[in-house]
């Protein structure tokens, strides 16, 4: 483990533990891993109606001179303004965005690196992963509200087009929309009476995908009882879906030991006969980017990096990660600007 440097430190910036799991146990642990070296501050509960108090909160961290970076992993929208004033006060503060959502030409513009998910480049690597396991058939499950969303809906064509490219049936369901009506327990009711459907009708060699949350509990656990393949959930990560289908007890000293839960997972998968058939990748992206942001930061601080180009970050990553991390531009003429697909772990 790295010593400590004690001339500096670093703000980390997250949602709570009830808004984002991920993001504020990856600041946690980066905390321990470099203790007395990053400050780390929680953004309001209800973001959006209190955008005025995370603005506040941020200019404080850049207003405190022993601290020359600031992280910011948070999903959000409206926190660019925050980040110009910091950069106006403090032109040499390195700020690090892994992700934020605002306008990408205004954040490069203003920010050191913006990190985020390659959410459409999954429409390939999805497919070609469910193939690799063995599918024939791909089915997609969304509803309108959720396709009605530019990102979610190109990656769904995405999706069919390699599913034909690579010579396997691609069929996009609806279910009922969980935003309309009674909320998820119609969605969720659907797909336990649908996927034994089309399981009878296409066999065990099919691949199901769901574009929402709460459906990852179904599909894997109609997977371990159906044994077919769940090559990736919504959001890929060991603790969406299989804690709850595969009923894991997952202590709090245990919630960040993702070597630990994998093999979990894995002895439930082997249990099941089901070895082969479930993957995901084997650290969620949330927890992934603040010990990732904050090496690079502390890289960039100590003159250790001066590019911060893919060769530069990709080795970097994987040490973190674990697997091999790929980064890709998220705009051609965007130098700062990457979006990652992880490896993944196949159960």
């Amino acid at each position: 483990m790295r010593q400590p440097v004690k001339d500096y430190r670093i703000g980390i910036v997250t949602p709570t533990l009830s808004a984002s799991e991920d993001e504020f146990r990856g600041a946690v642990r980066v905390a321990k891993k470099y203790p007395g070296m990053i400050k780390h501050i929680s953004l309001p509960e209800n973001f959006q109606e209190e955008q005025e108090t995370a603005i506040t909160q941020i200019l404080s961290l850049g207003d405190q001179k022993d601290i020359k970076a600031i992280v910011i992993c948070a999903g959000f929208s409206g926190i660019l303004p925050a980040i110009q004033k910091v950069k106006a006060r403090r032109p040499d503060m390195i700020v690090i965005t892994a992700p934020i959502w605002d306008d990408p030409d205004m954040m490069a513009k203003y920010i050191d690196l913006c990190l985020d998910t390659d959410w459409i480049k999954r429409g390939i690597t999805i497919p070609e992963k469910a193939q690799r396991m063995g599918a024939k058939t791909f089915i997609h499950y969304s509803f309108p509200t959720h396709m009605a969303k530019e990102v979610l809906a190109k990656r769904r064509d995405i999706m069919k087009e390699t599913c034909e490219r690579l010579g396997m049936k691609f069929l996009a369901l609806n279910t009922p929309d969980p935003k309309t009506g009674a909320g998820s327990t119609p969605m969720l009711q659907f797909l336990q009476e649908d996927i034994p459907r089309q399981i009878a009708k296409y066999g065990r060699d099919t691949c199901i995908f769901g574009t929402n949350c709460p459906m990852q509990d179904v599909i894997i656990a109609k997977a371990l009882e159906l044994k077919f393949i769940m090559a990736e959930q919504c959001c890929p990560t060991p603790t969406q879906g299989y804690p709850a289908a595969m009923e894991l007890e997952i202590s709090e000293q245990d919630a960040g030991d993702f070597d630990k839960i994998n093999t979990m997972i894995r002895r439930k998968a082997a249990e099941a006969g089901c070895t082969g058939r479930l993957s995901t990748w084997p650290v969620p992206v949330g927890y992934f980017f603040p010990e990732f942001s904050t090496e690079v930061a502390m890289k960039l601080i100590e003159g250790e990096l001066t590019d911060i180009g893919i060769s530069s970050l990709s080795p970097m990553a994987k040490e973190v990660a674990g697997v091999d991390v790929y980064f890709e531009k998220m705009k051609p003429d965007l130098n700062n600007y990457y979006l990652i697909i992880m490896d993944s772990i196949i159960y």
